[in-house]
């Protein structure tokens, strides 16, 4: 995901003088191409994030098309209130970039592991929000962010989880993406980011009727195809390397609340900061969002209904 994020800002760099990229002291070996093919549109604003935002605030005022990296704990979290107040009040077009959400800085400990961007930015108005699952939907979020022309903060996670699709897909803007198909009336997998690839594996290894969706936008969502999907399904399973506040799931029960009630179950982080440090696969099973424990929360919750 990260290589490809990385060609694709090349490519539109070079076709627009007017693209800067911004980076609080983060990702050097990631812009090694970027530097050396546009070097006068490459800012390092040092480890000053909120600065950062500012400085791309005031650029994209005067017609540049700034993209903004960070490790997702602090592009957006650091910069919350410079993310609402000097861009997304004014609807400025500001690309935000959060890598390694979740917790692929797992060895950084809590500082470093980002479970909360999506909860805190899909709040701020006039920003909307992706979570791409694999390289594919990387590109195509990237080129849609672009052309927007609006506050977008865009989450990156584990890069290393299996491509999703095996061609471009067609990416509708808030639409989700059904990458598994199955029986209506049954059940139904909604997943973002990384855990899009944990829940196709589950539903062709455990639940083989099951639908698998992708969904590459929190913000905006097509709440009349999320309705349809709810109204479609015995029971809905929502995935994500996210709290469970605020996050995804909370996006669909919303929807669902209003439009057509459906039980659901929400996978993903539980109230509560990691206890150690450790690999990644080890901070997903201390977390119960590794394939075996997910897999019991979903029976569990199956023989409870």
């Amino acid at each position: 995901m990260r290589t490809v994020f990385s060609d694709t800002l090349v490519r539109l760099a070079k076709a627009d003088p007017d693209v800067l990229l911004l980076t609080g002291d983060h990702g050097y070996a990631l812009f090694d191409e970027f530097r050396k093919e546009c070097p006068a549109q490459y800012i390092n604003a040092g480890i000053a994030e909120q600065n950062m935002v500012g400085m791309a605030a005031g650029l994209a005022r005067a017609g540049f098309r700034p993209f903004v990296y960070g490790l997702s704990a602090f592009i957006p979290v650091r910069v919350v209130e410079q993310i609402k107040l000097d861009v997304a009040h004014d609807r400025l077009p500001v690309i935000f970039i959060g890598d390694g959400a979740g917790f692929v800085y797992s060895h950084l400990g809590t500082s470093h592991q980002s479970t909360e961007d999506i909860a805190c930015t899909r709040a701020i108005p006039e920003l909307s929000v992706y979570s791409p699952s694999d390289r594919f939907e990387v590109t195509e979020c990237m080129e849609m962010a672009y052309r927007a022309k609006a506050p977008v903060y865009l989450r990156m996670g584990k890069s290393d989880r299996g491509d999703v699709h095996s061609v471009t897909p067609n990416v509708k803007m808030g639409a989700l993406t059904q990458v598994r198909p199955g029986s209506s009336g049954g059940i139904t997998f909604i997943a973002t980011g990384s855990l899009v690839r944990t829940a196709m594996n589950i539903a062709a290894d455990t639940y083989p009727d099951a639908v698998v969706w992708s969904a590459p936008f929190i913000k905006p969502i097509d709440v009349r195809q999320v309705t349809a999907i709810c109204a479609q399904s015995r029971l809905v399973v929502v995935f994500e390397e996210h709290s469970i506040l605020g996050g995804l799931g909370s996006v669909i029960t919303e929807i669902a609340s209003e439009f057509a009630p459906v039980r659901i179950l929400r996978i993903g982080v539980n109230d509560r900061f990691s206890h150690y440090c450790g690999t990644y696969d080890y901070l997903l099973k201390e977390h119960g969002l590794d394939r075996p424990a997910i897999e019991k929360r979903i029976s569990d919750f199956l023989a409870g209904i």
